[in-house]
């Protein structure tokens, strides 16, 4: 009996397997839609999305938040608001020094191309209620570094191909020649990575392009440089993961041309450059992933697991740092779209997921707790 005991305080048989969920607030009418989520030291949860009647196209659009404190979630409030403009694609993420930050882009003309990157980093979180006190705020201006020049090495062989990536081609680097182009437009969807060195990654898009690219910070988020852009057809919302050798690699959304698939990048400088980006075997309809790196060394990605659509969300491990995934569970999947997850892996061990649910009663954000084993079962 003591030698069972044992085994089972060591974890040799593994934990139960356990999956639950709920909706942070009621479905609405209003649009509600690109939550992001963190832990915070106290082991409460903090998750922000937009909301309002629209996207991009609607000045009433906000930042709005809420709490889940020792198991229930509060009320939604208000985070961020821009009057007249809209706030959209928020990201929330703690740094090694555990500052709580926020990170969204104000829409300046209603096109995705006007994007203008805010953010801010409070200290003074704790309370159970309510945003937090912010503390330092600013923008994040980008100059990217060998725009055309990388548009150009990528992409001029396919200028003389077939359509569309011939057509696609021609437009990108002449758009990657535009200095005002490749200056503004560039903003969040995923949680920002920090390495080792106390490097801040904060990957942004482009729908302009459909290019991926860093906001680099070495000096704890006070100034800010450009990656090269990671250049592609299609690929945006680059989600990073850093492998144990120290290489990153980027997995983005496919806008671009079939097949639909999710599209992957390596550095290997920290950041700074970025091979093209190509297909893998992972459907992807175009639309918004994460993935992450468990405290295991196994990583973990959410995904729309087909090329059309967003009915069917899934939870997918690999025990190879992405070269396969070898197990696979639906975490939703219905009439309704499920899709834009973010995702974190709590203290305790246990993945948690927020995510879009557009549903026929209105628009909600879904918070799931699971663990891997859940995944694997």
């Amino acid at each position: 009996m003591r030698w069972l005991t044992f085994l089972l305080a060591a974890g040799l048989f593994g934990a139960e397997p356990f999956h639950k969920s709920e909706l942070i607030f009621a479905p609405e009418k209003w649009h509600n839609h690109s939550s992001s989520i963190v832990e915070l030291p106290d082991g409460n949860l903090w998750v922000v999305w937009f909301h309002g009647s629209g996207e991009r196209q609607n000045d009433d659009v906000l930042i709005q938040g809420a709490r889940r404190v020792k198991g229930k979630w509060t009320a939604p409030f208000v985070v961020a608001d821009t009057p007249g403009f809209p706030d959209t694609n928020c990201v929330t993420w703690l740094d090694k020094d555990q500052r709580l930050w926020l990170l969204w882009p104000v829409i300046l003309a209603n096109t995705w191309e006007s994007a203008l990157m805010k953010y801010r980093i409070s200290t003074d979180y704790k309370q159970t209620d309510g945003p937090p006190k912010w503390g330092f705020a600013d923008n994040i201006l980008l100059i990217p570094p060998r725009m055309y020049e990388r548009t150009k090495e990528v992409m001029e062989k396919d200028l003389k191909g077939p359509a569309p990536r011939a057509r696609w081609a021609s437009q990108m680097m002449e758009l990657s020649a535009d200095k005002l182009s490749s200056r503004i437009g560039w903003f969040t969807r995923t949680h920002p990575v920090q390495l080792p060195s106390g490097r801040i990654l904060v990957p942004m898009y482009s729908d302009g392009y459909s290019f991926g690219i860093m906001a680099i910070s070495d000096d704890n988020g006070v100034t800010w440089k450009s990656s090269e852009p990671i250049v592609s057809y299609g690929g945006i919302q680059p989600s990073v993961v850093r492998k144990k050798s120290g290489e990153l690699v980027a997995y983005m959304r496919d806008n671009g041309p079939p097949p639909k698939r999710v599209i992957r990048s390596v550095s290997k400088d920290d950041g700074q450059t970025w091979t093209a980006g190509e297909d893998t075997e992972i459907p992807n309809p175009g639309t918004s992933l994460e993935a992450i790196a468990l405290k295991d060394g196994r990583w973990l990605m959410v995904f729309n697991d087909v090329e059309k659509g967003r009915n069917s969300l899934a939870v997918a491990l690999s025990d190879d740092e992405g070269a396969t995934w070898k197990w696979k569970r639906n975490l939703d999947k219905g009439e309704g779209q499920y899709h834009y997850p973010s995702v974190i892996q709590a203290k305790d061990g246990s993945i948690h997921v927020t995510y879009s649910v557009f549903e026929a009663p209105g628009k909600a954000i879904r918070h799931a707790q699971f663990n891997a084993e859940w995944v694997m079962q």
